[in-house]
C-alpha cells in the first residue's frame, strides 16, 4: 500500500482476553500516543481520508480494559518526559506505573555530545539538551526517589548503535553503566533499550554485574542471545515486532528462556503487531502480541496471558 493510501485509522479492538487474568503492558509512552494520533490525523485529512480520533490516556486505559489489559509501566526517556510518566501513575493509581531513564540515544545528546549513526539522520538538539547527562540522570534519581510507589523500574536504558554512531559509543556505555548503578542503589528493575549492540549491552551487564530483574523491552535478539539472558535469569519483553515476518530468532527466543521470563507490551505508539504494522498502538492492542506469542510457543493465549500477567506482577512488585 502506497503511504498515500495506507491506513490511519486505530485498529480494530482484539476479542478481549478471557476474564480474571489481568494482563500489564510491560512497556508503552501512552502520553506520545496522543501527539501520534494526531498526526495521523493531519495526514489523513491532507490525503482525503476519513479523520482519526485523537484519544487521550484516560480513554486508552478505557479501552484496554475493555479487553483484559489492566494496567501499564509508562516509561519517560526523555528529561522533559520524566515528570509526564510520574503524574501518569498518580492520575492512575495501582493502574499506571513509571519506569524511568535518560534514553541512550538521549544520553549523548547531553552536553551536545552527539555522533551521527548509520540511520542517517541528523542529529537534532532540544533545549533541555543543555543540561548535562549527569543532571538529567540526576532528576531520574530525584524523582524515583520522591516517587517510590510510582516508580517501579529504571529504563529504557541501554546502547543504540543505529541512532548513535561509533565516536560517542563510549559515551553511551558510561550512561548505561551509571544507570545499571542506579538501578542497583535504588534496588528496582531495570529495562533495557538494544538496538543493534547486542554484544555491547551484554558485555557491559556482564562486567558490571546486571540489576537482580534485568529485562529486555522489545526484544530484538536470537534464540542464541536468550539462552545468555536464560543463564542469568533475564527477562524479555515481547513487541508487536514478535509478529514480523522475518523475526524467526525473536520467537524463537520465546521457548527458550520459558515462560516465567517472558512479558508483553506494546512500546506505543510504535511497532504495532501484524498486520497492522505502521498503525497507531496503544495497549488494547496487546492481545493481538499475545496471539503472536502464543502461536510461536503453540500454547494456549490464556496459558501465555496467565504467564506474563504474573511475571509482570512479580518482577515489577505490583
Amino acid at each position: 500500500m502506497s503511504r498515500h493510501h495506507r491506513d490511519r485509522s486505530w485498529v480494530p479492538d482484539p476479542e478481549p482476553l478471557p476474564e480474571g487474568i489481568g494482563v500489564i503492558d510491560d512497556h508503552t509512552h501512552m502520553a506520545s500516543v496522543v501527539p501520534f494520533a494526531q498526526e495521523m490525523d493531519r495526514q489523513a485529512r491532507e490525503r482525503g481520508q476519513d479523520p482519526v480520533p485523537v484519544r487521550t490516556v484516560d480513554q486508552q486505559l478505557e479501552r484496554a480494559r475493555a479487553v483484559g489489559v489492566v494496567g501499564a509501566i509508562d516509561v519517560g526517556c526523555e528529561l522533559p518526559h520524566l515528570q509526564t510518566a510520574v503524574d501518569l501513575a498518580l492520575a492512575h493509581p495501582g493502574v499506571v506505573h513509571a519506569a524511568l531513564a535518560i534514553h541512550p540515544n538521549e544520553a549523548v545528546l547531553h552536553g551536545h555530545r552527539g555522533v551521527p549513526g548509520p540511520d542517517g539522520l541528523p542529529l537534532k538538539y532540544q533545549p533541555w539538551h543543555e543540561a548535562s547527562f549527569e543532571q538529567a540522570l540526576e532528576e531520574v534519581a530525584r524523582l524515583a526517589r520522591a516517587y517510590p510507589d510510582q516508580v517501579v523500574a529504571i529504563g529504557e536504558t541501554g546502547m543504540d548503535l543505529y541512532r548513535t554512531g561509533q565516536g560517542a559509543e563510549e559515551i553511551q556505555r558510561q550512561a548505561f553503566r551509571d544507570h545499571i548503578a542506579l538501578a542497583k542503589e535504588l534496588g528496582l528493575p531495570m529495562q533495557i533499550h538494544d538496538r543493534d549492540a547486542h554484544r555491547q549491552v551484554i558485555e557491559t551487564l556482564l562486567e558490571d554485574g546486571a540489576p537482580e530483574c534485568t529485562i529486555f523491552h522489545s526484544y530484538s535478539g536470537n534464540a542464541q542471545m536468550a539462552q545468555v539472558a536464560a543463564e542469568h535469569g533475564w527477562y524479555l519483553s515481547f513487541s508487536g515486532t514478535v509478529s514480523y515476518k522475518g523475526n524467526e530468532g525473536i520467537r524463537q527466543a520465546l521457548s527458550v528462556v520459558g515462560m516465567d521470563h517472558i512479558m508483553v507490551e506494546t512500546d506505543a505508539p510504535y511497532l504495532s503487531p501484524m498486520p497492522y504494522r505502521g498503525r497507531i498502538n496503544s495497549p488494547y492492542m496487546i492481545p493481538y502480541t499475545l496471539r503472536a506469542m502464543a502461536d510461536a510457543l503453540g500454547c494456549p493465549l490464556a496459558q501465555v496471558a496467565k504467564a506474563t500477567a504474573a511475571t509482570t506482577r512479580r518482577v515489577y512488585g505490583l
